[in-house]
Parts: C-alpha cells; sequence; structure tokens
C-alpha cells in the first residue's frame, strides 16, 4: 500500500485510506472517515467521522467535509467551498442527531468557495460554478452558479458548457440530448 501523508497530518486510528492517495500539510482525517483510493487531500483538510468518499476525488486546500457528507468517484471539491451538516445552527444547542445527509454523485465538480447547504443532492458531474450558493437538489449535469445558485446551462462529462438543445455533441466527441430540464448522455 502506498499512501503519501504528510508529517503534519493527523490520521486518527481505525480511518480508511485507499491505495495511491495523498494527504497534505495539516490535514486532519477522524477515525471512522473512509478515503477511496488515488485520492489528494489539500492542505488543511478536515475529514469527519461519519464521512465516506470515492475514488480519485480531489479535494483542495481549506475544505471540511463534514459527518453525514457523501462523496461519490471523481468529485471535485475546490478550494475553500464548504459543506454544512447542521440545517439551524445554534452554539448552545446540541443538534448532532439532526445532521443532514449531503450526497454529492460521481464526477460533480464543486467550485472555489461554493457553499453546499445540508441535506441536497448533487447530480452526477453537475457543474457548481465558484462563490455558487446550493440550497436545493442539482440536476446531473447542470452547471449553477449565483447566490442562491441558479441553473445557467449543461455540462458536458469533460467540463465543456453545451450551448445548444436537442442532440448536441461536444468538442470532446461525446453527444447529449438536452432539454430545458434535462441533460442525458446518448449512447
Amino acid at each position: 500500500m502506498s499512501i503519501q501523508i504528510h508529517p503534519t497530518a493527523i490520521i486518527d486510528k481505525g480511518a480508511q485510506v485507499g491505495d495511491h492517495s495523498k494527504i497534505w500539510h495539516w490535514t486532519h482525517v477522524c477515525g471512522r472517515a473512509r478515503i477511496g483510493k488515488n485520492c489528494s487531500l489539500g492542505q488543511n483538510v478536515y475529514v469527519g467521522n461519519d464521512t465516506i468518499i470515492g475514488n480519485n476525488v480531489k479535494i483542495q486546500n481549506n475544505v471540511s467535509v463534514f459527518d453525514s457528507v457523501v462523496l461519490d468517484d471523481d468529485v471535485f471539491c475546490g478550494p475553500s467551498m464548504v459543506f454544512t451538516n447542521v440545517y439551524n445552527p445554534r452554539s448552545e444547542i446540541s443538534r448532532k442527531k439532526e445532521y443532514r445527509k449531503t450526497h454529492v454523485c460521481h464526477g460533480a465538480t464543486l467550485g472555489a468557495n461554493c457553499t453546499i447547504i445540508c441535506g441536497v443532492n448533487i447530480g452526477e458531474y453537475a457543474f457548481i460554478g465558484a462563490g455558487a450558493l446550493i440550497n436545493k437538489d442539482i440536476k446531473p449535469y447542470a452547471l449553477m452558479v449565483g447566490v442562491p445558485a441558479v441553473h445557467k446551462g449543461w455540462m458536458c462529462k469533460c467540463g465543456i458548457q453545451l450551448k445548444a438543445k436537442g442532440r448536441v455533441k461536444c468538442k470532446c466527441g461525446k453527444v447529449y440530448l438536452i432539454s430545458d430540464d434535462q441533460c442525458k448522455p446518448f449512447d
């Protein structure tokens, strides 16, 4: 097993970290966290106990992946983006039993400084723009920007915006069927 762990990182006993993963400076992984293969956790990342991170996930600097967050394979978390796990936090009231699950599906991108309010599902290959606020479920391949985020179009698996409707071929060669309310790969 070849895992790179920077000497300043803290990996609590019991944490599962997959082969070929890299954990950088001042990162803390709690004891019940599960991290897949080929992942990269940047500087100052926190991974909670009740957290599942798939294979080939990239988490950039200053991201906290709190309890009840699931990141499927190939998810990208941009620098300083934010997850929450309590909808209505108060310092004087413990709400640990009220954590809401957040699920980020395969291949989704979460841009720098975006905020994901707990309890949402982000569809596969969705693209959340930098600084966006997500407070509802997001459809697969959707491009979301703004505060609160609004739907601005559709994205290819390769990360290029698809700007037409109907049967659309991306520059990378993938083909999609696109309407106002959905984008589906065309096989």
